[in-house]
């Protein structure tokens, strides 16, 4: 019996990959011998490095066949024993990933969440939006605090509260600068239903220290964007220490890894909401994995973050926060490479080492 179908993805194969530095962000150009190009976002770190970083990488992807995701994600992540798991190089592999499902989806002419199984969900709640927005404690804060300082967090909560009304969804944002001891102090002026979560309400890494955390504090706690691949998640997930798990695209290994964080959250019937502070490309990547998910609560999103004309969505957010699934083949999202190598010429957010101190001059954690 003769098979007049033909596979389109068995001759597909990386020609190239280009990598241009905007600021604090990076995109990450990866073109085919079939015409289709795939684009992915690096985040929050020294681009000059991880754009260079990426074009390295790219000696291992070059001839190969872009459709391979799981393959290129482990032959990247595996290549160097003394890197592996670093946090340059996961977020360096996840633009890339993201740049490969781009790749597919344009391929097969279906949005990329087509290819993760469909999507689980007719629309996305995103924050920030009218009915639901995260508020923190404004910077570092010293170890233990007086009432003053105690009171000055929880008025933070009050006036986000009084913002969105009883109906709404208040998030509070630690961002890993609340010692212990301010934690146990603070902590004790919130009500279970306070929060829709607490979120980094320690440093990662000292999984007993989040226990303790998880005794003393009444509200759901969040963590996950600084928690990079499955095999850190699964410590975490193990210990029973969150309510809901906050991957992040851009930071823990793309879509590919994303998807498998989500499955391990399943499994301990922790939902994900999942952080991001990326542009529309690598929000957009990020998206597509939410809508494909079953266990998922709500998505950091924020505009402004590149110029409009950088790299430009399809889709758009409603009144009540929810946001529509993204359209089009691959991620959905048409990238200007001329204005994004105007934009990083000029950033207007360029890199900088934060200098995070506490009150009396000593290194701060953030």
């Amino acid at each position: 019996m003769s098979n007049d179908h033909e596979d389109r993805a068995s001759r597909i194969r990386v020609t190239g990959l280009t990598a241009i530095p905007i600021g604090v962000k990076g995109y990450v150009k990866i073109e085919t011998n079939a015409g289709i190009t795939g684009w992915g976002e690096i985040n929050n770190m020294d681009t000059k490095v991880t754009c260079a970083l990426a074009e390295s990488l790219s000696e291992l992807i070059i001839g190969e066949n872009p459709t391979r995701t799981e393959h290129l994600w482990q032959r990247m992540f595996r290549a160097h024993r003394n890197i592996r798991n670093g946090g340059l190089m996961v977020h360096t592999i996840s633009a890339i990933d993201m740049a490969l499902w781009d790749i597919c989806g344009k391929l097969h002419g279906v949005p990329v969440y087509r290819l993760l199984g469909g999507p689980c969900r007719d629309k996305i709640w995103m924050y920030p939006s009218p009915k639901a927005i995260k508020t923190g404690p404004g910077g570092a804060q010293y170890f233990a605090g007086t009432p003053a300082e105690i009171e000055a967090i929880v008025q933070k909560i009050k006036d986000a509260r009084e913002k969105v009304g009883h109906d709404g969804a208040v998030m509070f944002d630690a961002h890993s600068c609340l010692p212990p001891p301010l934690v146990r102090q603070f902590a004790g002026y919130l009500k279970s239903d306070d929060l829709l979560f607490l979120e980094e309400a320690w440093v990662p890494g000292n999984i007993e220290n989040m226990k303790k955390v998880r005794e003393m504090v009444p509200v759901p706690l969040a963590t996950g964007e600084r928690d990079r691949t499955i095999w850190e998640v699964r410590e975490i997930l193990e210990a029973q220490v969150i309510d809901v798990l906050q991957p992040d695209c851009g930071h823990g290994g793309g879509i590919t890894q994303m998807k498998k964080v989500a499955a391990l959250a399943e499994a301990h019937f922790v939902p994900i909401a999942p952080h991001c502070t990326m542009s529309h490309l690598g929000l957009t990547a990020s998206l597509h994995v939410a809508a494909s998910v079953p266990m998922f609560l709500i998505h950091e999103g924020y505009e402004g973050v590149l110029p409009e004309d950088v790299a430009i969505k399809t889709w758009e957010m409603d009144d009540e926060g929810y946001v529509s699934l993204p359209e089009g083949p691959g991620l959905g999202v048409e990238v200007n490479e001329a204005r994004a190598i105007e934009v990083g010429q000029a950033p207007a957010r360029p890199f900088a080492w934060p200098n995070a101190r506490l009150r009396d001059g000593a290194v701060s954690d953030y």
